[in-house]
């Protein structure tokens, strides 16, 4: 995510300083005319907002603690678009305070597809006036819609409950794609016919084509982090004891894919796991 956000940033003008250990990010970074630097510590100081965008709670901690006691006085916002469990994102901002910074919950929907595009929806929480006079032109330079939802936190859930949503429409898409298919339909003839429809989904037009020719890497979303994402949502079904019978399903079918060795693969790949379930590959 964070390269084509950083790109479309450069684009609009903005000057863009980026830290990543990936060495590849950062030459991509470079390549699109923005900075490096070596220590994420270094940033403090040199801008006013940064854009943290994290696979796992840890990298958030290690990150947030290069902060503590780095030019301390120099104030800075912190646009937190990771997607992770609320009650890390609440020790984040909590870790964040102490170190003089203003921390927002801000995940982004959409795919790395769709943030080459700019085509990225992001829910903001947490931002009072100041905060988000400043972060507001950063985020609509990158992102297609900004949703500003209130208390800090709101940002994560409505991103979970959009997350549930994805996890079962991708799914759907694959279990009627499997189903067109047994039922001798041509699914190229099909496909495009259900998306024409009122059964038609988000993840049924742009997973649906990539479950027809199994091209599933590199991934868009890898299988793997849906994982992740899926225990986020239980965690926060479980807090609020709220029944989701289609989650246990559906986190059912990943883990399953996740045992074909499928972790790395696009989330496109739910397809391909279906299919040997039912003894078709």
């Amino acid at each position: 995510m964070g390269s084509p956000m950083s790109r479309h940033l450069l684009e609009a003008g903005w000057a863009v300083v980026g830290h990543d250990p990936s060495p590849d990010a950062a030459a991509r970074h470079r390549g699109h005319g923005g900075e490096v630097v070596d220590d994420v510590a270094r940033l403090r100081g040199r801008v006013d907002v940064v854009v943290t965008s994290l696979p796992t709670a840890s990298a958030l901690f290690a990150t947030l603690d290069r902060w503590v006691g780095a030019d301390s006085d120099a104030d800075l916002v912190v646009v937190e678009a990771s997607t992770l469990t609320l009650a890390e994102k609440q020790a984040a901002r909590e870790l964040a305070e102490g170190a003089g910074l203003t921390l927002l919950d801000a995940p982004v929907s959409g795919t790395s597809a769709q943030a080459e595009r700019g085509d990225l929806i992001i829910y903001l929480s947490g931002a009072d006036a100041p905060a988000l006079e400043r972060v507001a032109p950063v985020l609509g330079d990158m992102t297609r819609q900004i949703h500003d939802l209130g208390e800090f936190g709101n940002g994560t859930r409505l991103k979970l409950v959009a997350n549930l949503l994805v996890a079962v429409h991708n799914l759907s898409t694959a279990e009627a794609l499997l189903l067109a298919d047994r039922a001798g339909l041509d699914l190229e003839q099909a496909l495009p016919a259900l998306v024409d429809g009122a059964g038609s989904s988000r993840m049924l037009e742009v997973r649906g084509p990539l479950m027809l020719t199994g091209d599933y890497e590199p991934a868009t979303a890898r299988v793997e982090m849906f994982r992740k994402d899926l225990r986020a949502i239980r965690e926060l079904a479980d807090d609020l004891a709220t029944p989701t019978p289609l989650l246990a399903v559906t986190s059912a079918l990943y883990d399953a894919a996740a045992g074909q060795g499928r972790s790395d693969q696009d989330t496109a790949a739910i397809y391909a796991t279906l299919r040997r379930l039912a003894g078709l590959d």
